[in-house]
């Protein structure tokens, strides 16, 4: 069982998991994951360009991040995506498995969380539960449910 696992047991948080073969891309997860239910996400870890403030944001996988809506919304004239370093230092994750799960390794709550507002209120979501090689899915309940136990400030916005 995965720490994500236990957490969200721990929590009464229920999910079903998938497993599958590693994805990297949005592109692999629609040629092994398109059974899964639910909305189908992509997470993105981004840095302001002193590398002072980190972002989650968290999309539907068909919709694309406009970086300066963003920008504009979190008050930073630029946004980068962060380092594959950033990733392992803020959220303990490699580059394929980032996910709101990453969250739970983010004890100085250093990473600012923005989830679009169309993921937010979807039925059903699916995330890697800190790996690339399963999907945990999650009914929005109990989505809004591990938000709530994260301890991070949520931002719904419309990416």
């Amino acid at each position: 069982m995965t720490d994500v696992e236990q957490f969200l047991k721990s929590n009464q948080i229920e999910y079903v998991l998938h497993e599958h073969p590693a994805v990297y891309t949005c592109e692999e997860a629609e040629k092994y994951c398109a059974d899964i239910p639910g909305l189908a996400c992509k997470n993105l870890l981004l840095r302001d360009p002193k590398g002072e403030r980190y972002f989650l944001a968290i999309l539907p996988a068909k919709k694309r991040l406009d970086l300066k809506k963003l920008g504009d919304i979190v008050g930073i004239k630029k946004i980068t995506f962060a380092t594959h370093e950033a990733l392992q230092e803020k959220l303990g994750l490699e580059t394929g498995a980032v996910s709101p799960f990453g969250l739970i390794n983010d004890k100085n709550n250093e990473v600012e969380l923005y989830i679009d507002e169309e993921l937010y209120n979807a039925d059903i979501v699916s995330f890697h539960p800190n790996v690339n090689t399963a999907s945990l899915e999650l009914s929005r309940d109990m989505f809004h449910k591990f938000l709530e136990k994260i301890n991070h400030k949520v931002n719904v916005i419309t990416l």
